[in-house]
């Protein structure tokens, strides 16, 4: 995990049968800009997002990414999973209060999380908008909640660490 986030907390994502290998790369992208530690998945149509093109950044290579049999076997030891889903119950993000060690768990691209899984999960939130995101979406905006309430500090310091090496462009004021 990035030092940056060192007082975020723990952070591991669970994904249900990922159809998309764009939207797997996607997210292991994301798992490395917003210091998730790991990524598991279910199902067999993950494929090889490994190497698709999406995940820029290699983050593959630094954030272990395991397919299991199941995500409740994979969850974290003392990790809160939490369901991230359009269902009826659910907290909207923007009132959630996010775990210091959590197992965040998404559904496929073209289906629902079963109802074992939301009742396996100590929390279930959803996003509110008008229709349902993209998976990759989705896992961004959940991870960006989540830093944006952390005590994570910005700055000058982590601009420079974040940036591409052509980006030297400065305010000036």
């Amino acid at each position: 995990m990035h030092s940056q986030f060192s007082a975020w907390g723990l952070v591991s994502l669970g994904l249900i049968n990922p159809k998309s290998a764009t939207n797997v790369a996607s997210i292991l992208r994301a798992a490395g800009c917003y210091g998730a530690s790991s990524v598991f998945y279910t199902g067999q149509r993950y494929g090889y997002a490994k190497d698709f093109n999406a995940d820029t950044r290699q983050m593959h290579k630094q954030i272990p990414t395991i397919g299991v049999e199941s995500l409740q076997m994979a969850k974290p030891r003392g990790a809160t999973p939490v369901v991230v889903e359009l269902v009826e119950g659910a907290t909207p993000l923007p009132e959630y209060i996010h775990p210091h060690n959590a197992f965040y768990v998404f559904g496929p691209e073209d289906g629902s999380v079963s109802q074992s899984i939301v009742d396996w999960c100590q929390d279930v939130v959803y996003i509110p908008t008008n229709g349902c995101m993209n998976l990759a979406a989705t896992v961004n905006v959940l991870l960006y909640d989540r830093l944006a309430k952390s005590q994570v500090q910005g700055g000058n310091t982590l601009i420079q660490s974040s940036r591409d090496v052509n980006n030297r462009t400065r305010v000036k004021r």
